[in-house]
C-alpha cells in the first residue's frame, strides 16, 4: 500500500466533503434525550441521522448497504455495512447525539454555529462525536481504493450516547446475529493527551447520575423567623454530600466505589505523565491562582482514570442572586455525577450511594436519591502483539511519534456491552478529545489537522488487521 496516496485520498475527502457536512452537522441542535425529552417531535435527530446516512451512501463503497433503524419511542441507529473480501469482521463505532448549549462561549462562538478558526472546527458535536461516522467510512474507502482486502466491516453509530445509550440494547437485541462476531473494535469517541500522536484508550470510568432532593419547609419563610430554629436545607445537603466526599480533599469515601488499580494501568500512567508533563493539568481552563489536586502529574492521571470521582453539576431551589430576598428555602435539589472506576459494579455503586445519602436523615428532613442509572466503566483485555504493534507503527509512520496507551476518565457504556459479549475482542479506542477541545463545555472544537491524520492512523490498523485475518 501506498501510504501517500493513501493520506492523499484521506485529505481529499476531508477537505472535499467532510468538512462541508460536518460543518452542517454542527448547526442542528440533535440534543440527546436526556437534554431533549422532547427530541422526538423537534425533528432534530432525524435531521442529524439524515445527513449522515446521505453522505454514507455517496461514498465509493461498492455492495455497501447503508440503513437508518428505528424502533417505537428510541433513537434511531445509522448502521453502515460494508461487505469485504476476507472473513472475520470490524466493527467501527460513534454516536451522533450531542450534549446541551452550557454557557461560556467566547465572542462569535456558539454551539450551533460553526465557526473554523486556525484549524479548528468550533461547534457542539464535531468532536463528540459527529466526525466518527466519516473518519471511519473514509478510512476503510481509502484501502479499497488501493484494492486492499479487508474483512466485512460494520459501522454502527448511535444516538443515544450522552444518555448513558439506554436505547442501544434494544437496537442491538433487534439486530440479532447480523453484526456477527467481530475480532476487532475500532471507537473514535475518546481522548487525546495532545495533537503530536495516537493515544489508545485502555480503561474507561463508569458513570453514574442522580438527583438528590432535601426538603425541609412547606414554602419559603422570612429567614429572620425562622432560621435559628428550622435548618436549612443547604446545610443538610452539605452534611449529606459529606457522607460520600471528604470535602477537603475529594476523595470518595464509600467501599463500593474503591478498587485495586492493575500494575500495567499503573504503569502506563507512569509512562504517559512522562510524555505530557504540565499539560496533564495544563489542558484545563484554571480560573487566575486556582491550582489541582495535585502537582504529579502521574497522580492526576490515576485520579482521572482509576478513581472514583464526585461533581455537583446542577441545581435547583436557589433562585438567582438578584431575586435572593431573606427566605429560609423550603427545598434545594443537585444533580450528581459520580464517575466510577473502571471495574466498580454499578448497580452496587448506586445502592450504596443512595443507602448513604438517605439513611438517618439530618433532623428528619425528607431526603431522596432518584438515579438516572448508571453506566459500567471498562478495562481493556490486554494488546494481542499484532495490534499493539501496529498502532505503534501507525502513530510513527503519521505522526512520526510512538503511540501512547491511557485511561480514559470518560464513559462509553458500549464498550462494557461490547467487552460482556465478546471478550476475545480487541480493541482500538482513541479519540479527537484533546486539550482544550473542552467536549460538553463551551468553545468545543475539533482538531482537523489531528482528524485527518488519525483517520489515516485507522486506515493502518485496519490493514494490519487484514493481514492477521488472511494469515
Amino acid at each position: 500500500m501506498d501510504l501517500k496516496q493513501l493520506v492523499g485520498s484521506i485529505n481529499k475527502t476531508w477537505d472535499d466533503s467532510i468538512i462541508d457536512r460536518l460543518t452542517e452537522y454542527v448547526r442542528i441542535p440533535n440534543k440527546s434525550p436526556m437534554f431533549d425529552p422532547s427530541w422526538e417531535s423537534h425533528g432534530h435527530m432525524d435531521a442529524a441521522v439524515k445527513l449522515m446516512a446521505d453522505w454514507c451512501r455517496a461514498q465509493p463503497l461498492a455492495g455497501a448497504t447503508v440503513e437508518i433503524r428505528r424502533l417505537p419511542g428510541l433513537t434511531p441507529l445509522l448502521l453502515v455495512d460494508i461487505p469485504g473480501e476476507l472473513a472475520d469482521c470490524v466493527l467501527l463505532y460513534g454516536h451522533l447525539d450531542k450534549q446541551p448549549e452550557f454557557t461560556g462561549w467566547l465572542p462569535g462562538l456558539g454551539p450551533w454555529e460553526p465557526v473554523i478558526r486556525d484549524g479548528k472546527l468550533y461547534g457542539r458535536g464535531a468532536a463528540d462525536d459527529g466526525y466518527a461516522v466519516f473518519s471511519s467510512l473514509t478510512a476503510i474507502a481509502a484501502l479499497k481504493e488501493q484494492k486492499v482486502k479487508l474483512p466485512r466491516c460494520v459501522v454502527l453509530i448511535e444516538a443515544c450516547e450522552e444518555s448513558g445509550s439506554v436505547d442501544l440494547p434494544a437496537h442491538l437485541a433487534a439486530l440479532g446475529a447480523r453484526i456477527g462476531d467481530p475480532t476487532l473494535v475500532v471507537c473514535l469517541d475518546a481522548e487525546c493527551g495532545n495533537y503530536s500522536q495516537v493515544w489508545c484508550t485502555t480503561s474507561l470510568r463508569g458513570n453514574l447520575t442522580g438527583t438528590l432532593r432535601v426538603r425541609v419547609l412547606t414554602e419559603g419563610v422570612h429567614s429572620g423567623m425562622a432560621t435559628g430554629i428550622a435548618p436549612t436545607p443547604f446545610r443538610i445537603l452539605e452534611q449529606l454530600l459529606a457522607r460520600i466526599e471528604n470535602p477537603v480533599n475529594g476523595d470518595i469515601l464509600l467501599d463500593a466505589l474503591q478498587v485495586r488499580l492493575p500494575e500495567d494501568r499503573r504503569l502506563q500512567a507512569i509512562a504517559a505523565a512522562a510524555v505530557l508533563g504540565d499539560e496533564v493539568a495544563g489542558k484545563i481552563p484554571w480560573a487566575k491562582g486556582a491550582r489541582p489536586l495535585s502537582d504529579d502529574p502521574t497522580e492526576l492521571i490515576i485520579n482521572n482514570s482509576w478513581r472514583a470521582t464526585l461533581a455537583v453539576t446542577g441545581a435547583d431551589g436557589l433562585p438567582p442572586i438578584g431575586s435572593a430576598g431573606n427566605v429560609l428555602l423550603p427545598e434545594i435539589a443537585c444533580k450528581l455525577s459520580l464517575r466510577l472506576p473502571p471495574t466498580a459494579d454499578a448497580e452496587r455503586a448506586t445502592a450504596a450511594v443512595r443507602e448513604a445519602l438517605e439513611h438517618d436523615p439530618p433532623y428528619g428532613a425528607q431526603v431522596t436519591f432518584e438515579s438516572d442509572g448508571a453506566a459500567g466503566g471498562w478495562n481493556a483485555p490486554a494488546f494481542a502483539p499484532w495490534l499493539e504493534q501496529s498502532i505503534t507503527r501507525a502513530s510513527q509512520a503519521v505522526y512520526g511519534k510512538a503511540a501512547v496507551n491511557i485511561g480514559c476518565g470518560g464513559t462509553i457504556p458500549f464498550m462494557g456491552m461490547l467487552g460482556r459479549q465478546f471478550p476475545r475482542t480487541q480493541f482500538f479506542i482513541t479519540g479527537v478529545l484533546g486539550p482544550h477541545a473542552n467536549a460538553h463545555g463551551p468553545n468545543e472544537f475539533l482538531h482537523l489537522d489531528y482528524a485527518k491524520k488519525l483517520t489515516a492512523c485507522v486506515s493502518l490498523v485496519l490493514e494490519d488487521h487484514a493481514k492477521t485475518a488472511s494469515a
